[in-house]
């Protein structure tokens, strides 16, 4: 079979086109009618269709429409926002949280619905309402002032300040206050988030935005049961044994230990706690009160010059010095804290003398007699004996390194009775008196001409205000010669000082002899120094002046007492040349004078002839 082929002639063509046209123009031209005749039959009034969250406003007028949609409740007063933090949950309309609908502003919206804005969307909008109808969105009026007020009642609910935790101490009494985290609303941060949700019109779910912090230490009961076992009973601090401290223990109070307690912040691996410490000033203010107990200096050992074999035999063993140190007895003692004990132990820094027990003559120095002087006191009272022999033997023994200064204040120390020494005469504030320590100046004397003679620098040196009796005494008798060559010593304020201004040490030995007699041994190596001495002797005397008599009212009636003696004034001048190997390296001149001083004589009340007339010239 022959295919046969229809084809459409242009003229065909044409006329359909012609036919689509018209009837597009003829629909164009109806619906153009159909708006025409709706906008004259709802002319002032909402077109059919119209409506707003389902509320149908179709013929309303403006006002009209304004109305219903302001006495209808819509999504401000239906909806439901639900607040949450944690487990719990705040349920609020949105009109509680100040939406309100703006039913002129969306009542216009629906009026101008089909009639307002451009051709365009004239013609769209009627197109809608034909189809089915056009729902409008809702105007609203939004007060965050209101929204901000209901947040900050929340808040009232949710917030709560840092706190730290922290230990207190009240008498022995510990108190524990625990921490707790710190919790705050941001209200900006929640206001967006429920601003957001209200423009979707919907009910929803809005977790509250809240800043929380952590305290860094949250719990401190631990250490406040640590600091209560601590003051339950008293604290005890322990020397070690080796060093053979005579106190066995100090032991602190509970009350007084409470006073330096404090509580720091420390850093536990990745955590932070509270830790039991003490205050470190105050503890080592308490420390250092130990240290009159705790604390011996360094002495160098004693030793006695054997002239038999030339060799050094201990007298005194040396004494180790210790110190405590306060700092590092502080650690032990917050160690101990940490731990939970009553216990620390005493630190010391340990200093060894010079001179230990095992020195030898030839490694010191010490292989001769270089000098030796002996002194008289015949007529000394056994008080003031006994003061000479307590005095001299402070320097038996004792060494005086090279270079080193011999402050005879400082060996002496405390011139008191608890020390040994007893009351005899003395001199002070212009007359002769009994006090602790008379005869003190006879072993200064001894010293000071032992030195002298030596060959020895002399540092400093005073005499005696008159010329003592005792201080002129030789072997046999008296000997003029010997004034001007006395030394007086009133610790602290009046010292006597030499130097050891050689190479070797200088060991010094005191003798008091059964003849009332002190002899002071200086014992080195000589480096071959000598002395020259010249004395003026006694010069421009003065005779001392008549004797004073003074009542007594504590002698009885008859009795007379002499107190003070007399003594001429004069001036004395010594000098001395030392010299080494013929060249001269010392030039001394020492000169003294003495006050003429009067005797004077004590009497009882009512005493027969006291005081005597004086002698007519």
């Amino acid at each position: 079979m022959e295919k046969r082929r229809t084809t459409l002639s242009s003229a065909t063509l044409s006329q359909v086109f012609t036919a689509l046209w018209l009837g597009l123009a003829i629909a164009l031209a109806l619906l153009l009618l159909i708006n025409i005749a709706a906008g004259i039959a709802f002319s002032g009034r909402v077109y059919p269709g119209v409506s707003s969250s389902g509320i149908s406003l179709e013929g309303l007028k403006l006002s009209q429409a304004t109305a219903l949609l302001t006495v209808t409740p819509g999504y401000p007063e239906n909806g439901n926002l639900t607040l949450t933090y944690g487990d719990r949950e705040w349920v609020v309309s949105p009109a509680e949280l100040g939406v309100f609908t703006d039913s002129q502003a969306t009542a216009a919206a629906a009026y101008d619905t089909g009639r307002g804005g451009s051709p365009l969307k004239i013609l769209l909008d009627r197109i809608h309402l034909l189809r089915g109808g056009v729902d409008i969105q809702p105007s609203f009026l939004y007060s965050e002032n209101m929204a901000v007020e209901y947040l900050e009642s929340i808040a009232a609910e949710i917030n709560q300040p840092l706190r730290e935790a922290s230990l207190e101490i009240s008498g022995t009494d510990v108190i524990v206050n625990n921490g707790q985290p710190g919790r705050a609303l941001d209200i900006p941060a929640t206001l967006a988030a429920i601003t957001n949700q209200i423009q979707l019109m919907q009910d929803a779910v809005i977790p509250l935005v809240v800043q929380e912090a952590q305290p860094v230490v949250l719990d401190a009961s631990t250490q406040g049961e640590l600091a209560r076992e601590i003051l339950s009973r008293p604290f005890r601090f322990t020397p070690p044994a080796e060093l053979n401290i005579g106190a066995d223990e100090w032991q602190l109070e509970p009350a007084a230990l409470a006073k330096m307690l404090i509580f720091e912040q420390v850093q536990n691996g990745e955590s932070i706690e509270l830790q039991l410490v003490v205050n470190q000033p105050m503890a080592v203010a308490y420390l250092e009160s130990l240290r009159a107990e705790t604390d011996v200096e360094p002495e160098n050992a004693r030793f006695i010059f054997n002239d038999e074999t030339k060799l050094l035999d201990l007298l005194t063993p040396a004494v180790i010095g210790r110190q405590l140190n306060t700092a590092l007895t502080v650690e032990n003692l917050n160690t101990s804290l940490r731990e939970g004990k009553h216990k620390a132990d005493l630190s010391f820094d340990i200093t060894d003398p010079a001179v230990t027990d095992s020195k030898t003559g030839a490694e010191l120095g010490i292989t001769e007699l270089v000098y030796a002087h002996t002194s008289y006191f015949r007529g000394s009272s056994a008080d003031r004996v006994q003061n000479i022999k307590t005095a001299s033997a402070s320097f038996h023994g004792l060494l005086i390194p090279p270079g080193g200064v011999l402050s005879m204040s400082d060996e002496l120390g405390d011139i008191s009775l608890d020390n040994g020494y007893a009351e005899a005469p003395i001199i002070l504030g212009g007359e002769t008196i009994t006090g602790v320590g008379g005869g003190v100046c006879q072993v200064s004397t001894t010293l000071f001409r032992t030195v002298y003679f030596a060959g020895y620098p002399i540092l400093e040196r005073y005499p005696h205000a008159y010329r003592v009796g005792y201080y002129e005494q030789n072997a046999v008798g008296h000997d003029q010669n010997l004034a001007g060559l006395d030394a007086t010593v009133f610790v602290p304020l009046v010292d006597f000082k030499f130097k050891n201004d050689t190479e070797h040490w200088l060991l010094m030995e005191t003798y008091v002899n059964s003849n009332y007699s002190l002899t002071w041994k200086f014992y080195s190596t000589s480096d071959g120094r000598k002395v020259e001495h010249h004395t003026t002797g006694p010069t421009n005397i003065i005779e001392a002046p008549d004797p004073l008599y003074r009542e007594n009212p504590e002698l009885d009636e008859g009795e007379k007492k002499q107190v003070d003696w007399a003594a001429d004034g004069a001036t004395v001048v010594v000098k001395r040349t030392v010299t080494r190997g013929g060249e001269v390296i010392y030039n001394d001149t020492f000169t003294t004078v003495y006050q003429p001083w009067r005797a004077i004589f004590e009497y009882g009340p009512g005493t027969e002839g006291m005081p005597p007339e004086k002698k007519k010239d």
